[in-house]
């Protein structure tokens, strides 16, 4: 069983030794964050804790049963009942349904508690991995567009309430 749990100032060195163990594979298939991130990732940390108490964004670490930071959810641009989803499982845990599962969680913690209708999300053609993790919790394409110079497909997810409970 995987744990979602907010962003907060202590997981600031877990999050950072993800980030850094998983660089290259997250490389593979998102935009690399670029080194500027990883330099001064203490004042990026305290700025999506801001953002995160000023309720723009959602941000979750993914524990595993043993307490170790597996992965990251997050809820970006609270507007008007909708926000984004971006997520990311290290790869030492890929493959194993947590990314499905996590999504799962963060859509009832949307619809219950932060009292969103709905979620949009996008991926890479070249990762199938997300694609299906999306399309199992309800996700539809949208559209096709380009990210970072690679094709990509939008999605969007009505939350209804009753159906998440």
């Amino acid at each position: 069983m995987l744990t979602l749990e907010p962003l907060r100032p202590d997981h600031a060195d877990a999050v950072l030794a993800f980030e850094l163990a998983n660089r290259a594979w997250f490389a593979r298939t998102v935009p690399d964050r670029g080194d500027a991130y990883f330099a001064d990732f203490p004042a990026r940390h305290a700025a999506l804790l801001a953002e995160q108490a000023a309720g723009i964004c959602r941000f979750h670490v993914i524990l595993d049963p043993g307490g170790a930071l597996i992965g990251r959810i997050n809820l970006m641009d609270l507007v008007d009942g909708s926000a984004e989803l971006g997520y990311r499982i290290a790869e030492s845990a890929a493959g194993r349904g947590l990314a499905k599962a996590a999504v799962a969680q963060v859509r009832r913690l949307a619809a219950h508690s932060y009292g969103l209708r709905s979620l949009t999300a996008a991926t890479t053609l070249d990762n199938p991995a997300s694609q299906a993790v999306l399309t199992h919790n309800g996700f539809t394409v949208t559209g096709e567009f380009v990210l970072d110079g690679r094709p990509a497909v939008r999605y969007h997810r009505e939350l209804d309430r009753a159906e998440l409970t």
